[in-house]
């Protein structure tokens, strides 16, 4: 039976819509502009050796690719889990440019059916790195087909309708999934077994960030001292894909304001006009700290009272400004709520309430 004959689960959706759920347009922050996406496409490392920082997981890669290659199978599926920014997506790349393998590149919340699922995977070919983005929001009844198309290679489908229907087992190439996830905690049990190997990435340190700026601001010929790159580095709350932004953002304040080149001075002056602070804070963090410090006078608030007040997404407050504020030891979590540190008040110039 050829593949693309064959109807899933009834739905009438067959094997060749995998366009369907394969690259579908996702929802980007509205901070993130086209020239932003690009530049983070084209600065991105396409091999393991030109991948700077994570030096463990790097080291672990290596290993899991050379023993597949030297065996000749696939590497075991690999869960990659972290704050936004830190690579997990170039790490998928790479892991497929080493095996010298195709990758196939989707996301949770854009296989909404089953069928989506079935499509994409009966039409991978044998060695094929599948990535699955936000992988934590994958549908229930999408993430049960997964189960045994990760441990068997196979895929249970019906055929046919009503009483005529009949299931059948189609076997499937084998492949390496790649999942990543910023939430670890919301998968699900029997889906975070199922990955061989799991990595956590850590936020980068200053030096490590200031090689990421050196070689973007080389690939994009850009003249920086290595004291303007660390400067950038500094406040890029470790994470690359910030301090690539943020590379281009003081590139072009550098052509209109100074000489084109880039030191610590002209990085520090252009990072506090578009309002990056010192500590890499912006403008949506410290309005969190000043909500918290000021308009809350020190109370503990509740994640969803902190949201409306900043109209913002309590799920976006949650994951993408409490986790560098929280490291930062600017603001802690309590039974009770969110709180100002004496640090941040230190921070917005202002006296700690006393105990």
């Amino acid at each position: 039976m050829e593949r693309s004959d064959i109807e899933i689960e009834g739905l009438g959706y067959v094997a060749d819509g995998v366009d369907a759920a394969v690259e579908r347009p996702r929802v980007v922050a509205a901070e993130l502009t086209e020239d932003d996406l690009a530049l983070d496409r084209s600065l991105r490392p396409k091999r393991l050796g030109d991948y700077l920082g994570q030096t463990k997981v790097k080291e672990s890669l290596a290993i899991l690719i050379e023993a597949a290659r030297a065996r000749g199978d696939v590497v075991d599926h690999i869960l990659f889990s972290g704050p936004p920014g830190l690579g997990k997506t170039t790490l998928a790349t790479v892991v497929a440019n080493e095996l010298g393998a195709s990758i196939r590149t989707t996301s949770g919340p854009a296989i909404e059916r089953t069928g989506d699922l079935a499509a994409i995977l009966t039409n991978l070919e044998e060695g094929d790195v599948l990535f699955i983005d936000e992988i934590h929001r994958l549908n229930r009844m999408v993430e049960e087909v997964l189960y045994p198309a990760l441990e068997d290679f196979a895929l249970d489908i019906v055929v046919g309708k009503g009483p005529a229907a009949r299931s059948i087992r189609l076997d499937l190439p084998h492949f390496t999934l790649v999942g990543a996830t910023t939430r670890t905690g919301l998968l699900t049990g029997p889906l975070r077994d199922r990955f061989g190997i799991s990595f956590r990435l850590a936020y980068y340190t200053p030096e490590e960030l200031a090689s990421i700026v050196r070689r973007s601001a080389s690939i994009l010929g850009i003249d920086i001292a290595e004291d303007g790159a660390l400067e950038i580095a500094r406040r890029s709350r470790g994470t690359p894909r910030l301090a690539n932004r943020l590379l281009k953002r003081v590139r072009d304040w550098a052509q209109v304001r100074g000489d084109g080149r880039i030191d610590e001075d002209v990085a520090a002056q252009a990072l506090s006009f578009f309002e990056v602070d010192a500590l890499g804070l912006d403008a949506v963090d410290n309005r969190i700290l000043e909500l918290l410090a000021v308009q809350f006078g020190g109370r503990p608030v509740g994640l969803t009272t902190l949201a409306s007040a900043l109209s913002e997404d309590p799920d976006s407050l949650e994951d993408v400004y409490e986790p560098f504020l929280m490291q930062q030891g600017l603001m802690v979590r309590t039974p009770k709520g969110r709180q100002a540190t004496p640090r941040a008040y230190e921070h917005l110039g202002m006296q700690a309430p006393s105990a």
